[in-house]
């Protein structure tokens, strides 16, 4: 079955571009010109990814992202203007997984979008990683802490898993950004720092496993 996209825009000819590319791979589109409307189509569909424009009228992307969140981790990928870097950033404090800058290359807006909506094996990974009190099943991508069910987003999991399944090695934020977002992603190290610290904050207590090496990246340690 075909997997179901939610593009929430106010400019018409953008959706109608970036639809044209996404139905043109097998994908069914949802649009929705404004904050309002998408969380009316979002709550009556199932949808697997929301393409978020950051300015819109009724209710702002921001506003938007931090009502999905609340109820889903559906991916979500923000459009932003190439000089709003810090609506960006907030984007992924809200929750977003990943931004393309606008104008948007429809062969980079379609490139992401895949990464987000398939859930691709994890190379070298067994199906079960632990540490620290934090289990991941790699198969269903599921995270719990103490038994306990732990929600991440999508790029959240592929961070935790990638550092966890190289437990005790230093990975440069190069490897992390090749590794997550791919060779050509056009963000920067605060992008990852973003995601580094969402994921630390829903960790908790168990965030001190994530260790950050000064001048080099991050290791993943198991500690109590």
């Amino acid at each position: 079955m075909a997997k179901t996209i939610l593009i929430v825009e106010d400019q018409q000819v953008l959706r109608e571009i970036m639809k044209e590319y996404l139905t043109d791979e097998g994908y069914k589109v949802l649009e929705a010109c404004d904050g309002r409307q998408a969380l009316e189509l979002f709550q009556e569909h199932d949808v697997h990814l929301v393409i978020l424009d950051v300015m819109l009228p009724e209710m702002d992307g921001w506003s938007v992202c931090r009502r999905i969140r609340k109820v889903s981790d559906v991916p979500i990928l923000m459009l932003t203007a190439r000089s709003d870097e810090d609506d960006t950033l907030l984007g992924f404090e809200l929750g977003a997984d990943d931004y393309v800058v606008k104008p948007c290359s429809p062969p980079i807006l379609l490139a992401r979008c895949k990464r987000l909506l398939e859930n691709r094996p994890i190379q070298g990974l067994g199906d079960m990683l632990s540490g620290g009190g934090i289990m991941i099943h790699v198969p269903s991508r599921t995270v719990s802490i103490n038994g306990e069910n732990c929600n991440l987003t999508h790029t959240e999991f592929e961070i935790l898993a990638y550092l966890m399944g190289n437990k005790g090695i230093i990975l440069t934020r190069e490897q992390l950004i090749t590794k997550i977002w791919g060779y050509d992603f056009e963000g920067e190290e605060r992008t990852l720092s973003s995601h580094i610290r969402n994921l630390r904050g829903k960790l908790g207590d168990h965030a001190k496993s994530i260790v950050t090496v000064v001048r080099s990246g991050y290791k993943f340690e198991d500690r109590p």
